[in-house]
């Protein structure tokens, strides 16, 4: 598929920027778009950006600071650019804020992503990759967690958003017969990754000598997977979703780790021993994420390579020249 233009929306963001990086290394161009939200500093944005750009130059990338949300906006920029496919990555990310801003998180994440396929449809895209999340799952009692489990229980607005997402992917898909993948991320992590995500703000803390608060008893577990891994399964699936229809995947490094015992191995690679703070679950936590990945391995030849500890030790080089 290298060679085609490539929308990515939320480009500017942690997975959008990797996404669009290697979009442009194989040869495809790629129209970036991010509102820049607040919910962290603007300029850790703006630096992704920089990053990106160093890598690969300006040749073939162009950036648009846009709101999905803009139906006006977003529609002109669709016809404007006329892009082959779009991955369309932006959100308002994270459990906790959504319970307090469950509103904010509707609007953005249901009423952006159907901004976004409707002005697919109006512009002949020929196909559509949108990221759901491992969040839709809930407390699932049966892992690991497959794409044919019942999620009707989401226990934090997230979630719910982005179980409505996938149903309104569907229905798009069903009225345009547009291909539609939507890809259920688990627990994503690497360099860029985002300062309010658990592995950035251990590190931090733990590299300056701060508590870091621990949430339960340390049992509860996530699938983390490497970013590079991530982006590997979003290509795949946009260049195979056509062989699909509509199709969800799971990308998940099939290997879950405890809370605890990821702390220890942060600790390890910063070199210095955690100080924790233990604190009561907080709502909305699930207490586990483990992706089966059988379908995504079968259909699009899914292999998460990166394990936990190489993982670490790559986001922990990138930390430190960014401290």
């Amino acid at each position: 598929m290298s060679g085609s233009v490539v929308l990515v929306t939320g480009a500017a963001g942690f997975i959008g920027s990797h996404v669009a990086q290697a979009l442009l290394a194989r040869g495809d161009s790629v129209v970036g778009v991010d509102n820049l939200d607040p919910f962290y500093d603007r300029s850790i944005k703006e630096r992704n950006l920089g990053d990106l750009q160093a890598e690969v130059g300006d040749s073939g990338f162009e950036f648009h600071e846009i709101d999905i949300c803009d139906t006006v906006a977003f529609d002109a920029l669709v016809a404007g650019t006329k892009p082959n496919g779009i991955v369309h990555l932006a959100a308002k990310a994270g459990v906790r804020p959504s319970i307090e801003d469950p509103t904010g998180y509707a609007r953005v994440n249901v009423m952006g992503s159907s901004s976004v396929q409707n002005a697919a449809a109006e512009h002949g895209v020929e196909r559509l990759v949108i990221a759901s999340s491992s969040s839709v799952y809930g407390n699932n009692d049966r892992v690991p967690f497959s794409e044919d489990d019942i999620v009707d229980a989401p226990i934090s607005p997230y979630a719910a958003t982005k179980k409505a997402c996938e149903l309104i992917g569907h229905t798009h898909w069903h009225l345009t017969q547009m291909p539609t993948a939507m890809l259920r991320f688990f627990t994503v992590f690497g360099p860029r990754q985002r300062p309010d995500l658990a592995i950035s703000k251990f590190m931090r803390a733990i590299h300056e000598g701060q508590p870091i608060t621990m949430f339960g008893d340390g049992s509860t577990s996530r699938d983390y997977t490497f970013v590079d891994d991530i982006v590997v399964g979003v290509l795949a699936a946009y260049d195979r979703i056509d062989n699909f229809g509509y199709r969800i995947w799971n990308l998940g490094g099939d290997h879950p780790i405890r809370l605890d015992e990821l702390i220890t191995k942060i600790g390890c690679v910063v070199g210095r021993e955690p100080v924790i703070e233990h604190h009561p679950m907080q709502p909305g936590d699930v207490e586990r994420t483990w992706a089966d990945i059988t379908r995504s391995e079968r259909d699009i030849g899914y292999a998460p390579t990166t394990s936990i500890e190489q993982g670490l030790e790559h986001q922990w080089a990138w930390l430190r020249d960014h401290l």
